[in-house]
């Protein structure tokens, strides 16, 4: 085999190179998240003694979601990234006296179904190849379309707000093949506002004076 050959052969494609001059392209997002509440409890939690431990735990969950770039610069972009998120989260209880199953150890799940508005800037490397690193923050605002279901059930689970916002940060990689580029992507969304309609006559709900979302959220982007 000759030289030139050999270089070639050996030469490695580079697929999409005008990429980058683009004003704005899409995608869309699938996903998992891993979600929790971080509680704070009432006083009244210290004064009772019929629940003696009310703990999140983590609990996993779906993301979809459609996916809007704009270019600001070479190494700026701002995203849109609207997700409909559902969400498993869960609250362990320990009873001093058991309950109507005899059980002393309960978990409570809140169920939710998020309609998710990030918008993020992202900072991104140079290009080495087909391959590309970047990092992100924004600010997401959510909508719990569930909240309004789980009112009806609040005797047996927690009143949670409709509403909530918080920053978002994360890091992905750009993988650039012939006619997509695959963005597997991890980000830690904090919400910030205080998401427990608290009342005072339900048992599960009154030990917590303040409820936040924590939130990892693993995410592929198919992007065009």
């Amino acid at each position: 085999m000759s030289s030139a050959q050999f270089s070639n052969y050996s030469k490695k494609e580079i697929f999409q190179e005008d990429h980058d001059a683009k004003p704005y392209y899409f995608g869309i997002t699938i996903g998992a998240n891993l979600a929790r509440f971080q509680t704070e409890h009432h006083p009244i939690f210290l004064q009772q003694d019929s629940i003696l431990v009310g703990e999140p735990n983590n609990s996993g969950g779906l993301t979809l979601g459609l996916l809007a770039t704009a270019r600001i610069s070479d190494r700026f972009q701002l995203r849109f990234n609207p997700q409909l998120m559902f969400i498993e989260r869960n609250i362990f209880y320990k009873l001093k006296y058991p309950d109507i199953d005899n059980q002393t150890a309960v978990v409570k799940k809140v169920e939710s179904v998020i309609m998710s508005f990030p918008l993020q800037i992202k900072f991104q490397s140079d290009r080495i190849g087909n391959f590309r690193v970047y990092t992100l923050a924004g600010i997401k605002g959510d909508i719990d379309m569930a909240s309004n279901a789980r009112a009806k059930r609040a005797e047996e689970l927690i009143k949670i707000k409709g509403k909530d916002w918080g920053p978002e940060f994360g890091i992905g990689f750009n993988f650039f093949y012939d006619s997509f580029i695959f963005s597997p992507e991890i980000k830690i969304s904090n919400g910030m506002s205080n998401i427990h309609a608290r009342d005072a006559n339900l048992k599960f709900s009154s030990i917590f004076d303040k409820i936040q979302s924590r939130m990892i959220v693993i995410s592929i982007h198919l992007e065009g």
